[in-house]
């Protein structure tokens, strides 16, 4: 396990992820000029978020949301900002390709547990801190099964069982039910942050109910 975990994966992740890149390199500059000619600013979101033992990474996408402020000058709440071309994007998951650069980078994996919000991280136990004993990945065991269907709770024991279970043919598994539900336009990829209360937010008010109960 430790093999393929720490030599083969990440060799394949930076071949494919490099061969990739090249055989989309017309279809990303075409959503780069789509991109440009709608948003007429920023066409990529950097995000930070922890990588590999919470090492802080950058993670690149395709931006799907305008600036639009309400008339105080705020920000527009994120899904009142989504534009048309990004709703596209986030459904079919191509905002996600820039990452393929992240992943020739050595900063993400094609398949591991998604990288969360740096804000997060006080609020992990120490078990749930173990998804960082890996790279974050494009997609993972939580991803295909359910995503924002299921609980902070369960996505994290996903997490887990992944480093549990971590191999070439468990990687296959995913990265083959990842494409079955893109194509499903199911956007197995979406952040969670979109539909899921977030988690410090989540563990606030779980405290506040423990408190009160």
């Amino acid at each position: 396990m430790s093999l393929y975990k720490n030599y083969i994966k990440p060799t394949m992740d930076r071949i494919a992820a490099f061969l990739l890149l090249l055989l989309l390199f017309p279809l990303l500059l075409l959503i780069m000029l789509i991109q440009w000619f709608i948003l007429k600013d920023r066409i990529f979101f950097i995000h930070p978020r922890p990588g590999l033992h919470e090492k802080i990474i950058h993670v690149i996408k395709f931006r799907t949301m305008n600036e639009k402020k309400d008339e105080s000058g705020a920000l527009l709440p994120a899904m009142q900002r989504i534009t048309p071309w990004g709703a596209f994007l986030r459904r079919t998951s191509l905002d996600e390709l820039p990452q393929l650069i992240n992943v020739l980078k050595g900063d993400l994996s094609f398949v591991g547990p998604r990288p969360l919000e740096v804000r997060y991280l006080p609020y992990y136990s120490e078990q749930q801190r173990k998804r960082h004993l890996v790279k974050p990945g494009i997609t993972g065991l939580a991803q295909i099964n359910g995503r924002n269907a299921i609980g902070w709770e369960e996505k994290f024991k996903y997490d887990l069982r992944y480093i549990e279970e971590i191999s070439l043919m468990t990687d296959l598994r995913i990265l083959l039910g990842t494409v079955r539900k893109v194509l499903a336009a199911e956007g197995v990829n979406q952040d969670t942050a979109q539909t899921v209360l977030p988690f410090d937010q989540y563990m606030n008010r779980k405290r506040s109910d423990d408190q009160v109960g």
